[in-house]
């Protein structure tokens, strides 16, 4: 009988399929959907926003199967370059992962932090990725750490939904409480006409909150299965492959070589701050960093060339899947764009958000761009599309513009690691983990977030009055 109930059980389709699933009814509905389209301009900035009050229905164009599969490699080239960039940054933290240089600096941390004590490098971890995120804009860059605190998280007595949530909050949190990240606040900011930096007080505000209720959340199911392995929610999964023992992990090595690998990785970290800032470094450039701190990590360890090829292609083997959910997922943004009813969406999302109360017009857009993020996982594409609606909206129902701001980065933030066409599929598949599994964990915590989300947004309307 329970064999039966066992077979009869739904299971989430594959997540090549599930994506393939989303892109084709993307591409029905482009037969349904008006197709719409804002007029544009360059505004002060050089950049070019949609017009506000010039949403015009066009002739539409709707996708058909055989264009629908099109995408397919549509979407390949438009994610070209954080395909690679995965591939190539992955890769090269895998040759600093293998060094053993940071397992030693948390064995450091194991050594003086006993028993439950333990559990305060989940939320040391989080607030420093989240602070790179935050400033910089760190996303991506993240996902090679990914297998490390798994790892690292197993070797604890925790699970690897703890290891991948350390690193998947650390950077959607810092998306949503960002207070001068370039590429979403920056941009937003400047389409809005507001200066630069601005409200970064009540922005850092929101993020220790954000921090505070993930934190709480991730420690207390650690602790939970820490007690008892049987209430993991991957209870039975193999995660072989990133185990680490326990006693190995505390007693790990942490000499001069393993030093001088960790002084490489702060100063290219550095050095990518320094680039980013006032270079604009961008894929191209990063790579370059990433691939000399590997490098120069495996030199340092003394590893022989061949050595050194042979562990940069076994990475690029265990990234290949997660690079391909990357096309596939940007597919999806590729039917959208030639049916052309992106617009139609924002178009029709922003009507009912001029008849509500301030407070709660502040948390209507909120959740306009949690789902507009669904449609748009770029952030710097969602801020182009949205804020030249959302800023003038914003002075026709009486909320200030840094709200506006505030619900696109938090629209933008958290969700990135909830959608299949963000980078939900992409955790999953660095972290061996299946995508029901990390939805089951996640969705009551991204309830819960934005929920504190609301509240914060309805507080803003206040401190922006």
């Amino acid at each position: 009988m329970a064999e039966n109930e066992k077979k009869k059980r739904f299971q989430l389709p594959h997540i090549y399929l599930l994506l393939l699933i989303i892109i084709f009814a993307c591409a029905i509905a482009t037969w349904i959907l008006p197709a719409g389209e804002f007029e544009h301009t360059i505004n002060d900035a050089g950049i070019e926003v949609v017009v506000p009050g010039t949403f015009h229905i066009v002739e539409s164009t709707p996708v058909g199967p055989f264009a629908a599969l099109k995408s397919l490699y549509g979407g390949m080239l438009n994610g070209a370059g954080v395909i690679f960039f995965v591939f190539i940054s992955y890769a090269s933290i895998g040759l600093i992962i293998q060094t053993g240089a940071f397992n030693g600096l948390v064995a450091f941390l194991l050594r003086v932090l006993k028993g439950n004590m333990r559990a305060i490098i989940i939320p040391i971890f989080i607030t420093v990725i989240g602070a790179a995120s935050s400033t910089i804009g760190i996303f991506e860059e993240t996902l090679p750490f990914i297998p490390i605190f798994v790892g690292i998280a197993i070797a604890m007595g925790y699970d690897a939904l703890v290891g991948t949530a350390i690193v998947a909050l650390g950077a959607g949190l810092g998306y949503s409480g960002a207070f001068m990240n370039p590429f979403t606040v920056g941009m937003a900011q400047s389409i809005a006409g507001l200066p630069q930096m601005s409200g970064a007080g009540y922005r850092i505000f929101c993020h220790v909150m954000m921090i505070a209720v993930a934190s709480i959340y991730v420690v207390r199911y650690a602790l939970k299965i820490q007690k008892d392995p049987t209430q993991s929610l991957v209870y039975g999964d193999d995660f072989s492959h990133m185990t680490m023992d326990t006693s190995d992990l505390e007693n790990h090595p942490f000499g001069i070589r393993e030093k001088l690998v960790l002084f490489t990785l702060v100063a290219g970290i550095a050095v990518i701050v320094w680039g980013s800032k006032t270079q604009g470094w961008y894929f191209e450039e990063l790579n370059v960093i990433f691939l000399l701190m590997g490098v120069i990590s495996a030199i340092i360890m003394g590893w022989k060339p061949n050595d050194i090829a042979d562990r940069i292609a076994h990475g690029f083997t265990d990234i290949a899947m997660a690079c391909l959910m990357i096309g596939l997922a940007r597919s999806i943004l590729v039917v959208l764009q030639s049916g052309h009813i992106i617009d139609t969406v924002v178009y029709g999302a922003s009507i009912p958000l001029s008849y509500l109360p301030n407070w709660l017009s502040s948390i209507a857009m909120l959740l306009v761009q949690t789902v507009l993020n669904f449609l748009i996982p770029s952030g710097s594409g969602q801020a182009v599309t949205s804020m030249p609606i959302m800023a003038p909206l914003s002075d026709l129902i009486g909320v200030s513009r840094q709200t506006a701001v505030l619900a696109f980065q938090f629209g933008d933030g958290i969700s990135n690691i909830l959608w299949p066409t963000g980078f939900a599929p992409i955790l999953c598949g660095i972290a061996g983990l299946k995508l029901d599994k990390w939805w089951k964990w996640f969705v009551p915590l991204f309830l819960l977030i934005l929920l504190t989300q609301a509240v914060l947004m309805a507080l803003s309307v206040v401190v922006w009055a």
